[in-house]
């Protein structure tokens, strides 16, 4: 069944250029007229704008903006606070949307989640399987505390209803990532929904902008910090609710 709803597409790109054209090409045919892509370039002036302003000119449903300039975190939060449709997806620049996903993950909200999650086969950078189930892999399962320790939330298999930038935006500007800050927020105040089916083609080339590695002791600083703006956040929620 497809669900009438408006899309909006949340790219954050930088130094996008080998990938972003064959990226764009998975997505854009499973959206319709009224939806949009915006794509947020953090390094303006080089061959990823120029790609991508070329493909907006054939495809008016692209729109290529300038990014804040200020690292992955803010660039993702710029892109979110331009979109304008009722579900908004999460992209990076360099992976590809197998055929299917957009209506999938659609009738998922439509049934009721705040947010969706669904698998991904990991893939070298000729798109050749390396993980065929990254949920398999990585034990991914809903559960705030089980996230909040080892995150499930991978930013380019998730899509939210609109109403929930209200909670997220803005970024605190210390976390570690927004794609786990903002599926433990949809925890906290809706319904997620996991699809065990891998919807998505995530290509590790050694080059990724999200998706890096750090040691056991950033990632103990990096939850504690989390956690506290989470408390933060939450707090806030609550007094709004109750006023």
């Amino acid at each position: 069944m497809i669900v009438a709803m408006r899309v909006s597409v949340a790219m954050a790109a930088y130094h996008g250029e080998a990938y972003i054209e064959a990226q764009l090409a998975s997505i854009l045919p499973q959206l319709g007229p009224q939806d949009e892509v915006i794509v947020s370039d953090d390094c303006p002036g080089g061959e990823t704008e120029r790609l991508v302003r070329h493909m907006a000119e054939q495809d008016k449903r692209i729109r290529y903006v300038e990014g804040p300039g200020r690292g992955v975190l803010a660039n993702f939060e710029h892109a979110i606070s331009l979109c304008g449709g009722d579900v908004i997806f999460l992209s990076d620049q360099d992976d590809i949307w197998q055929p299917g996903k957009a209506n999938k993950v659609k009738e998922a909200i439509a049934n009721g989640a705040l947010l969706v999650l669904h698998d991904a086969c990991v893939t070298d950078a000729g798109l050749h399987p390396v993980e065929p189930s990254f949920f398999d892999t990585h034990g991914s399962r809903p559960g705030f505390w089980h996230n909040l320790l080892r995150n499930s939330f991978m930013g380019c298999c998730m899509a939210f209803r609109r109403e929930l930038c209200g909670a997220i935006l803005p970024f605190p500007a210390d976390i570690p990532m927004h794609d786990q800050w903002i599926g433990l927020i949809a925890t906290r105040v809706g319904r997620v929904t996991f699809l065990k089916e891998p919807l998505l083609l995530y290509r590790r080339h050694g080059g990724n902008v999200t998706g890096g590695g750090a040691s056991f002791a950033v990632r103990l600083r990096w939850r504690w910090r989390l956690a506290i703006h989470l408390r933060e956040r939450f707090a806030r929620l609550d007094q709004a609710e109750e006023s």
